[in-house]
């Protein structure tokens, strides 16, 4: 048995793990933010409730866990952030324990038991609030022991005009301190930002596809910007990665007719042809940080 958590800013949630076809959820903790021995309680809390001795405990987790260092960079959840993280839970829980990023998780529920099944190499997406994503190759996470691998969202890749007829793109500022990341315009709030920059309307994501679905112009122009932008830098991951199948995570991938058309512009841009789609939602539509845990867990991948 091992016990697995899904962990991000806002919840803990946790679940039993015998195998991978037998997880059982937990009811779900509030993430203390700002007091690690509070974390550690929340965490123990759900230990004591599954029962028994775990073999160890696995967790998908907000943030990134340097691969030399071992500390982990998470904004979300302050008491952790510059932690030895696994160090410091095994001290805690007296427990082996094993983490990897949420987005890494997903892309390994996807190969496990999503839609990558029967691919050697899956590249996991994420098309969400902004964007992700995580490698596995055989079964495995590229990164097992931490670091950036995957993280496609990042670096200033996004092209200065998109859209027929060409529109120019600014220099959008990343979080992460760099212009130009696919971050800045693949997600929600990316194509909130394009359809500002378009048509000087503020309008969510939701209000955005909804309207592009039922044939409005300006949605369209938009939604057009968009796949664009986003679909070069994905045709690259795929024809550095070798990925036989992009499952896509993240409140985007539920507009399954945008991820259609990505689909298409990837598929047009990159070297391999696939006569079948290659970038498709993502199957494991629940707990897929849970999934991607246990699987994680139930490896022979070290922390």
């Amino acid at each position: 048995m091992i016990v697995c958590f899904d962990i991000g800013g806002s919840a803990i949630k946790g679940a039993i793990v015998h195998s991978r076809d037998r997880i059982f959820p937990l009811p779900r903790r509030t993430t203390p933010l700002t007091n690690f021995r509070q974390f550690v309680q929340a965490l123990e809390s759900v230990l004591d409730e599954a029962g028994g001795h775990p073999d160890c405990v696995a967790i998908s987790i907000t943030g990134v866990i340097d691969p030399e260092t071992r500390r982990i960079k998470c904004a979300n959840i302050p008491c952790i952030d510059g932690l030895e993280l696994v160090a410091e839970l095994e001290a805690a829980l007296h427990l082996p324990v094993k983490i990897a990023n949420d987005a890494d998780c997903f892309a390994l529920a996807e190969a496990g038991a999503g839609a990558g099944r029967g691919h050697r190499i899956v590249f996991g997406a994420i098309l969400g609030t902004g964007v992700g994503g995580g490698l596995v190759i055989d079964g495995r996470l590229i990164n097992a022991d931490g670091g950036f691998a995957g993280e496609w969202g990042h670096g200033p890749a996004i092209a200065s005009e998109a859209g027929d007829p060409p529109m120019a793109i600014p220099a959008y500022a990343c979080g992460c301190g760099q212009k130009r990341c696919v971050d800045t315009v693949g997600g929600a709030r990316g194509l909130e930002r394009l359809h500002q920059t378009a048509h000087g309307k503020t309008l969510s994501s939701h209000e955005i596809i909804e309207a592009w679905k039922v044939g409005d112009a300006e949605a369209k122009r938009t939604v057009d910007l968009l796949v664009d932008l986003v679909s070069s830098p994905l045709a690259l991951v795929i024809n550095i990665t070798g990925a036989t199948i992009v499952p896509v995570g993240g409140g985007l991938s539920n507009a399954e007719e945008l991820l259609a058309e990505i689909d298409k512009a990837v598929r047009s841009r990159i070297l391999r042809r696939f006569d079948r789609p290659l970038v498709v939602r993502g199957e494991c539509r629940i707990e897929p940080g849970l999934i991607g845990a246990a699987l994680l867990g139930l490896s022979g991948d070290k922390a």
